[in-house]
C-alpha cells in the first residue's frame, strides 16, 4: 500500500508527490542546480491544502522503493490511485499530476467516474508523445544496472548523465509505456472540469544515447489549443517556459489552485 499524509480541509485533491519537507545537503544542492525543486511537492502541499484536503502520496518514491516491473500497467496504476483514494475515505476527489504523473491523470479519468476535476501539467491531451516516451525508456532501460562512476556532470549535460537505477526500476515505466502504444488520446471522451498546464518551451530534445528523440509537449498542447478549447478543456501555456521550469510550485499553484476553486468550491 502507498503511504499517504492528509492537509487541509475542503474537497478533495489527490497529489500524487513527496510532502516531506526537503532535505538539505549535497544532493538538495545538485536538484537545484539541474532546475529542480527538492521541496517541490511540499510547497504544493502547502498551497493547495489552504483551500483543499489534500491527500498526498510520494508515487515516484514508492515505485522506486517497491519497483513493479513486468505489472506497471495503466489499469495497474489506476488501482494504486483508487487504493490511495479509498484509504483516505474519499469517495470523489480532485486530481493534479505533472509529466508522466500527468498523464496517469488522464488515464484515471477515463477509468473511473470517481474525478471531479482533472489538471494534467507538462503532458499534452491530445498527441501525447507515447512512442518518443517509449524510445527514452528503452534506450534508459538498456543503460540501467551499469555501474556508475559518480562523476559530476555539468548541469544541463543530460548526454552525460548515469543512469543511477536497476533494471527493475527502469523496466516498469517500459511496461507502462508499451501498455500505452496503440492508446488513441483523440478518442477520449470527457465531461469534467479539466486543465493542462504547460510550458510552451517545453520540447526535449535528446542526444544519441537516447535515439536523437524529440518529446514535444509545449508545441503539442500549442498546437491542438484551438481544439482542446473546443472539446471543453482549459489551456495554459506558459510563454517560455520548459519542462522543468513550468513544474515550479509558483507557476503551478497560481493557475491551477484558482481554478480548481472556481470548479469545485
Amino acid at each position: 500500500m502507498v503511504d499517504f499524509e492528509v492537509h487541509g480541509t475542503g474537497p478533495n485533491l489527490l497529489l500524487p508527490v513527496n510532502p516531506a519537507p526537503p532535505v538539505e545537503g549535497t544532493e538538495a544542492d545538485q536538484m537545484r542546480a539541474w532546475g529542480a525543486d527538492p521541496g517541490l511537492g511540499h510547497a504544493l502541499v502547502e498551497g493547495f491544502s489552504k483551500r483543499f484536503r489534500v491527500i498526498a502520496f510520494d508515487y515516484e518514491g514508492f515505485l522506486q522503493a517497491h519497483p513493479k516491473p513486468t505489472t506497471l500497467t495503466p489499469s495497474v496504476l489506476v488501482d494504486d490511485f483508487l487504493a490511495v483514494a479509498d484509504a483516505a475515505d474519499a469517495s470523489t476527489f480532485a486530481y493534479y499530476g505533472y509529466s508522466w504523473l500527468g498523464m496517469a491523470g488522464l488515464q484515471l479519468a477515463i477509468r473511473t467516474d470517481r474525478l471531479t476535476a482533472l489538471a494534467m501539467g507538462g503532458y499534452p491531451p491530445l498527441d501525447g508523445p507515447y512512442d518518443a516516451m517509449l524510445a527514452v525508456t528503452a534506450a534508459t532501460h538498456a543503460e540501467a544496472g551499469q555501474p556508475v562512476s559518480g562523476a559530476v556532470v555539468e548541469p544541463g549535460d543530460w548526454d552525460s548523465t548515469e543512469v543511477p537505477l536497476t533494471k527493475d526500476q527502469t523496466q516498469q515505466f517500459l511496461t507502462l509505456y508499451q501498455a500505452l502504444q496503440g492508446f488513441d488520446d483523440h478518442a477520449v471522451t470527457l465531461t469534467i472540469p479539466r486543465l493542462c498546464i504547460a510550458g510552451s518551451a517545453d520540447n526535449i530534445q535528446y542526444g544519441e544515447r537516447w535515439g536523437n528523440t524529440l518529446v514535444s509537449i509545449g508545441s503539442a498542447v500549442a498546437s491542438n489549443k484551438q481544439l482542446l478549447e473546443e472539446l471543453g478543456w482549459t489551456i495554459e501555456l506558459l510563454d517560455g517556459l520548459d519542462h522543468m521550469q513550468a513544474m515550479q510550485a509558483a507557476k503551478i499553484l497560481p493557475v491551477v489552485e484558482p481554478w480548481l476553486a472556481e470548479r469545485l468550491l
